[in-house]
């Protein structure tokens, strides 16, 4: 189910598709090991590997969103019946999810920022992977990647933060674009002109 393109063009095109726009077949275990491999290219000053990974699949996405939202509706018992339906699929609207867990922690030599951007740059590439194997993707961090109540219900341990929640399937629509930032409005120049 791979795809062909130029990474260029990939690039100037590159859009998620919403987790509730995405349906089965999601990728297989090899080729989420696949796309974890590809993913964990990313800089990584002291291979100190700051980072791991937790696949959600299968049944167990609908046990684990029905216990996210016991939490919610022991915070907010007047929660709606929609919002109810909402908090009970968190982790099932796309057939994978995988949790990209920051393991970031003090060091004598790799200051921790280091190590927490070096956990963006897997969820990005986990983005990057799944699309290169033909399917949609979205980096979420919703609630529950902060709430530490959620934490051992995700298998998060202590100490470690949630960098994102990479939902991976099927597109059942296809992507829209959306407004960028002009350069304009977001780089600034320092030097003379080449």
């Amino acid at each position: 189910m791979k795809t062909e393109i130029k990474l260029i063009d990939y690039l100037s095109t590159r859009r998620s598709i919403p987790a509730f726009q995405m349906s089965a077949p999601g990728p297989s275990k090899s080729e989420v090991e696949e796309m974890l491999k590809l993913a964990s290219r990313v800089p990584d000053h002291g291979k100190l590997a700051p980072w791991r990974f937790i696949v959600y699949r299968g049944e167990e996405r609908r046990r684990i969103s029905e216990a996210l939202a016991r939490i919610v509706l022991s915070d907010k018992p007047e929660l709606s019946e929609e919002m109810v339906k909402v908090e009970n699929t968190r982790l099932t609207r796309a057939p994978v999810v995988i949790a990209v867990v920051s393991r970031a922690a003090p060091h004598f030599k790799i200051p921790e920022w280091e190590q927490v951007m070096s956990a963006g740059a897997v969820c990005l590439n986990l983005v990057m992977a799944a699309n290169a194997h033909g399917f949609a993707s979205n980096w979420l961090t919703e609630w529950y990647a902060f709430d530490e109540r959620a934490y051992p219900i995700l298998g998060v341990e202590p100490g470690e933060k949630v960098a994102g929640f990479i939902h991976i399937g099927t597109p059942t629509v296809p992507p829209t674009e959306r407004p960028r930032p002009e350069l304009a409005e977001i780089v600034t120049w320092v030097g003379d002109e080449a």
